[in-house]
């Protein structure tokens, strides 16, 4: 029998090619009247085109968002914010500029509208993180939401290919966890295993000819999906492993969901058989831990935490870390095999089912 709760989100949507052109328009929409553009400093040049769009309506660019989101930064904006009287603001790039817009928004409630160029799909979440002192602190909390949120397959053209396959793994992290979570839904299970499905053909796609633009929007549009589902239900063991690693040792975020996640998935696999039937339908696999580990190697992603940096000297540490603050998993989360996952996941091996 079932038994769920599902909660249908109030963000609007607009997808397709272009979209972007209407950002004037959205931001009336809203009732604002002044938007702060958000940027790192690499998509200036973007940002600095949809702030000729906005107009007299535009209160120009910050482009200092920096990955993890680091408090001081966050501050920083939302005082620049106030200095040039924003009543909202614009977050175009990925996870690291759309999380600065949440900071602004967590304190000062200001309107987010959220134009994606990447994969990471935070801008359909109430999800935020903020590093403080070496650690990442992330928490919900309705206010974040973006209002409106321009997918627009066309400002992925130009994504690396290799930031657009890291980017989409990460947002088939954000699915795979939610098959598993404590509060999901058969609504949620629909979306996760089509997004899944969604970005692991884009992906493929996109490697083969990064120009392909159905299969960039067939990313998108997995990207989507796959970040409905992390903004309605919760996430486990990957996220909290991939949270600890990026926050203590600042690794890449989106590299570390992509090599973490075979491992944790494997961690899980006895207990959450229905999600990894799930996950290996949407693969066209027989195993979905080693299913996303052959798709790594084919879409030559790294395949050990140590090739990004992390030291094995850091493991017990990290270990340490991901223990101190218990969280909800499908299998209890316990010291020998979290290390055990943490070592094979820095060298690189097989998932250990």
């Amino acid at each position: 029998m079932y038994e769920f709760t599902y909660t249908t989100p109030s963000a609007r949507v607009v997808f397709g090619a272009g979209s972007m052109k209407l950002i004037q328009q959205e931001v009336e929409a809203l009732g604002a009247r002044r938007a702060l553009v958000l940027c790192t400093p690499e998509q200036k040049v973007q940002a600095e085109v949809v702030s000729s769009l906005l107009g007299p309506s535009s209160a120009g660019v910050f482009a200092g968002a920096q990955m993890h989101v680091p408090i001081e930064n966050a501050r920083r904006a939302r005082e620049h914010a106030k200095e040039v009287d924003a009543d909202c603001a614009v977050a175009i790039g990925g996870g690291s500029t759309i999380g600065l817009g949440k900071a602004i928004a967590l304190e000062s409630s200001l309107p987010i509208i959220a134009i994606p160029t990447t994969y990471a799909g935070s801008e359909m979440t109430p999800i935020y993180g903020i590093t403080e002192k070496g650690l990442k602190k992330t928490g919900r909390d309705a206010r974040v939401i973006p209002k409106t949120v321009l997918y627009d397959p066309e400002l992925t053209m130009g994504l690396p290919v290799k930031l657009s396959i890291v980017s989409g793994l990460n947002a088939i992290a954000h699915a795979a966890e939610g098959l598993y979570a404590k509060d999901g839904n058969p609504v949620m299970s629909l979306m996760a295993e089509e997004g899944i499905r969604a970005l692991a053909t884009g992906l493929r796609g996109v490697k083969k000819n990064e120009k392909d633009k159905a299969a960039r929007s067939e990313c998108l549009y997995g990207a989507w999906l796959c970040g409905m589902v992390l903004g309605n239900v919760g996430m486990a063991l990957h996220h909290k492993l991939c949270h600890t690693l990026g926050g203590t040792f600042n690794l890449p975020h989106a590299e570390t969901h992509a090599i973490v996640l075979p491992h944790a998935l494997a961690y899980n696999s006895a207990i959450a058989g229905d999600a990894m039937e799930r996950i290996a339908r949407a693969l066209s696999v027989s195993s979905a831990p080693d299913g996303l580990y052959q798709l790594n190697k084919e879409l030559d992603v790294p395949q050990g935490l140590r090739e990004i940096g992390l030291k094995e000297a850091d493991l017990d540490h990290a270990c340490e870390v991901a223990l101190s603050n218990p969280y909800w998993n499908p299998r209890p989360v316990e010291a020998k095999p979290l290390r055990a996952l943490l070592q094979r996941a820095w060298e690189g091996a097989r998932p250990a089912v």
